[in-house]
Formats: C-alpha cells, sequence, structure tokens
C-alpha cells in the first residue's frame, strides 16, 4: 500500500500521546507507513508525522484526534497531491531556472502556477515554459500599493506556498501575515553572518574560508525567519569575488531545492523562531 494522507499533530507534551494516536488510527483502519515524533523540551511541545495508508475520512478522523490530543492542538491531515506555488523574482535567474528546468522534468514535485517579477528581464524566460509571467513594478509607486498589486494577483491563484527565488524586496509585516509560515526565501549567505544585502562582497572583504546559503521562512526580522536548511562550500585565497558568486549560485539553487522538497512533503513545523524538520 502507497500513503495517501500525512498526518501532522503539534501540542503540549503528554504520556501517552502516541499509543493513544497509533490506538485511533488502527480502529479507524489505517496503516501507519512511518510515524516520526519529537519532543522539544524547551517548550514542552510534541511534533509528530505520520504517513498513512487506507480510506479516509478526514473530518471524523480530525475530531476524534482532537477531542483526545490537548486543548489547543493543532492537527492537519493533508492529502498527498502536489502543492501548487508562485515564484518571486528579480532580476536573477539561476533559481528561477533550476526551479523552471525541475518542474519541467517532473522532479519539483510542485505546480508553479505564475511567475511574479518587478523587472520584465525573466519574462521571455519564464515564457518559454508555457508558464505566466506578471510584471508588477515597484517604481513610482508606493510599497504598500506595490504589495497590494501583487498580493491581488495571489489571489487569484491561491498558492499554497510563495518562493521568494531571488526577489530582492523586503515584505511588509501585512504581506508577511497573509501568507503566514508560507513564504519561503533563499538567503545568499549562511545566516546569520552578512544579513542583507552584498553577502558575497562582504564574505569576500572579509576573507572567508567557507561561503553558504540557508532557505528559511519569511518572517518580518529581516533574515533572521525560521532555518529550513542551510549549506556551506570551502572557498580558497585565490577566488576571486566572480568565482566566489559563481559557486554560490549553485549552492543556493541546491539549497532551495532540498527546502523545498521538505516542505512540499510536509516535513517542516515551525516553532517560534525555530523548525523541526523530520527528514
Amino acid at each position: 500500500m502507497e500513503k495517501n494522507h500525512v498526518i501532522r499533530i503539534k501540542c503540549s507534551d503528554k504520556k501517552g500521546l502516541i499509543a493513544g494516536i497509533t490506538s485511533l488510527l488502527y480502529q479507524h483502519g489505517h496503516n501507519i507507513m512511518v510515524m516520526k515524533e519529537f519532543v522539544e523540551t524547551a517548550t514542552g511541545q510534541f511534533f509528530a508525522r505520520l504517513e498513512i495508508a487506507g480510506e479516509l475520512h478526514a473530518a471524523a478522523l480530525e475530531d476524534e484526534l482532537r477531542q483526545f490530543l490537548p486543548p489547543a492542538a493543532k492537527v492537519q491531515i493533508i492529502p498527498q497531491q502536489k502543492k501548487k506555488i508562485v515564484l518571486l523574482v528579480t532580476k536573477e535567474y539561476h533559481c528561477l531556472a533550476d526551479l523552471l528546468v525541475r518542474q519541467y522534468f517532473g522532479e519539483l514535485h510542485a505546480e508553479i502556477l505564475a511567475v511574479i517579477g518587478n523587472y520584465p528581464l525573466l519574462e521571455p524566460f519564464t515564457e518559454k515554459f508555457k508558464i505566466p509571467f506578471h510584471l508588477v513594478s515597484h517604481e513610482g509607486i508606493s510599497k504598500e500599493e506595490f504589495e497590494t498589486r501583487i498580493l491581488n494577483l495571489l489571489q487569484g491563484y491561491q498558492p499554497d506556498y510563495i518562493v521568494l527565488a531571488k526577489f530582492m524586496r523586503i515584505l511588509s509585516p501585512r504581506f508577511v501575515q497573509t501568507y503566514l509560515d508560507r513564504i519561503i526565501n533563499i538567503h545568499h549567505s549562511f545566516l546569520p553572518a552578512f544579513i542583507g544585502a552584498n553577502p558575497y562582497k562582504k564574505a569576500f572583504e572579509r576573507g572567508v574560508k567557507l561561503i553558504g546559503a540557508t532557505a528559511h521562512i519569511v518572517n518580518n526580522d529581516l533574515d533572521e525567519g525560521p532555518i529550513i536548511t542551510q549549506q556551506i562550500i570551502p572557498v580558497k585565497h585565490d577566488d576571486g569575488l566572480t568565482d566566489m558568486i559563481e559557486a554560490g549560485h549553485e549552492i543556493e539553487k541546491a539549497v532551495l531545492a532540498e527546502a523545498l522538497k521538505l516542505v512540499l512533503e510536509d516535513r517542516v513545523f515551525v516553532s517560534g523562531n525555530k523548525t523541526i524538520v523530520f527528514s
């Protein structure tokens, strides 16, 4: 049997949670293919992710789980189908190109509904993949109006996630709140080092021996949202700034793709300013 649903649970910890959850699923005739759980001792929070098989009546099962679990428990029963995403871009092409190619060859496991950019540079490339490109320029209008235009477009698409594929604009708290914990960003640095703009130049001038990239969930603090995944690679003393940037682009693509896989498979829980990742 293949998994057909993922169940995600976040609640206060108490004795007997695992036994009670598995007993309920057994009573409903479900086969548990995978179950992973974690208790965050600092907060007393219990996290669990289950992959299950069998015919499922989600509403009834969710109701019974909520009755058993502690108050304020968060329960998600998620059918295993492709998530829908919208990409936001500026001028850099490498992350956009990687995601479009992955979707074209069926490796992304998501449906890219559209690309929204604040410059027209990437429109011809996007349209080669028969994906709509929407130009929303930030020039000559207020930040509030700029974001309103993007939000109106997103409302029409109803994406599961927003991916900032090198979207070089700071989002307002209003925008972030609209898609809370559903905006994924790739930052061209091993956070928390070199936050903000021009991190490769800063790293080059500092003479670092390692560079990296960080994929994180966007919050209201610049480049300080919950981290999903990070990678690093070594650099040599004779690597120039251009060499460092080119190497950085490669690791950015890999980190963003890895983070998206984790998110799209419902493996990432947000806990304050950290993540619990069931890889």
